[in-house]
């Protein structure tokens, strides 16, 4: 089946080019014109297979949330005219990534388990497992960085270094709290538990904007409420819906984006499980079925949806 690896349109009023891990970004004067690709990272490295209908996933899970949560704060996506591509405000980024923690698991039960009790410079408590809840949810931002690895940072360098005005940072933090439990109470109507999360901020004609993506696979983790208490009793690990199994297949076969080790091959069979996962996802939170598109030309298709979409926006 077709994949979407990358990208390279010229576009009407085009001034600048972006090709992130996972999406190509155009810049049109004000405004961004976004494209998903079906490419995969993880450990900062993108995977060298696309994963079939991955970036139609998490675009349409991106604009559900992101119309979901507008009434607790604005957000740069204005249209989505084909399901690999949105259409928005070019916001002036702010350099930290707002990662919010219900529970122990990933990076954090990493750090855990390794001997810290601080995270971010947020005290964490003795005695927990891997899966166990935190009292309640913390909040471990990261710098956003141009390249490479993203870095662990606390609040108090964050305001000290001024990276974040005071008063911007603030909201930001409420936000991200706000966003969180939003997203926990959509994830639980679902039967998901929304474990962790990240958001980006940006600045829009001085307001703070929601950027990026929201509650995707790529940007969360998600356990499986059903059997959850009885696994964590049995000190099992939890079934998750989210894109850590891939690190986990990753780690199993000796890379963890670290210099000198080589990406693992990775089989057919599981690029398959992991665009059925991606798919499982979307259609477990929004209850809808979601629709592969068999096109045999996809770039044709996404090139003329979003010179559809600038001819009538004038």
């Amino acid at each position: 089946m077709s994949t979407i690896i990358e990208t390279h349109f010229h576009l009407p009023g085009q001034t600048a080019f972006y090709r992130g891990k996972v999406r190509d970004v155009y810049t049109l004067g004000d405004h961004l014109v976004v494209v998903a690709t079906d490419r995969i990272s993880a450990f900062d490295c993108i995977l060298p297979r696309p994963i079939p209908y991955k970036g139609a996933v998490l675009n349409h899970l991106a604009a559900y949330f992101l119309e979901a949560t507008r009434d607790i704060c604005p957000n740069w996506l204005i249209r989505t005219p084909h399901p690999n591509v949105s259409i928005g405000y070019r916001c002036e980024p702010l350099r930290v990534e707002m990662v919010i923690r219900g529970y122990l698991a990933g990076h954090a039960a990493r750090q855990y388990a390794a001997g810290h009790r601080t995270l971010c410079g947020v005290p964490l408590p003795d005695g927990l497992r891997e899966g166990d809840p935190f009292p309640e949810p913390i909040i471990t931002p990261t710098t956003k960085a141009a390249a490479g690895h993203d870095e662990d940072i606390s609040r108090e360098e964050i305001l000290e270094r001024r990276i974040v005005a005071p008063d911007d940072y603030a909201r930001m933090e409420a936000y991200t709290r706000a966003l969180f439990q939003r997203g926990t109470e959509m994830a639980a109507r679902r039967g998901l538990i929304l474990v962790d999360t990240k958001y980006e901020f940006g600045l829009w004609n001085g307001q703070i904007m929601l950027m990026d993506e929201v509650h995707t696979p790529d940007s969360s983790r998600y356990f499986y409420a059903e059997g959850y208490a009885e696994r964590q009793a049995r000190g099992e690990r939890q079934q998750q819906l989210s894109k850590e199994f891939v690190r986990e297949w990753l780690m199993a076969h000796g890379f963890q984006g670290k210099e000198g080790q080589q990406m693992p091959d990775m089989p057919d069979e599981f690029v398959h499980e992991v665009s059925e996962r991606y798919i499982e996802l979307y259609e477990r939170m929004t209850g809808l079925t979601f629709v592969r598109n068999t096109c045999d030309d996809p770039l044709a298709h996404i090139e003329q949806s979003i010179l559809q979409a600038l001819s009538s926006a004038g």
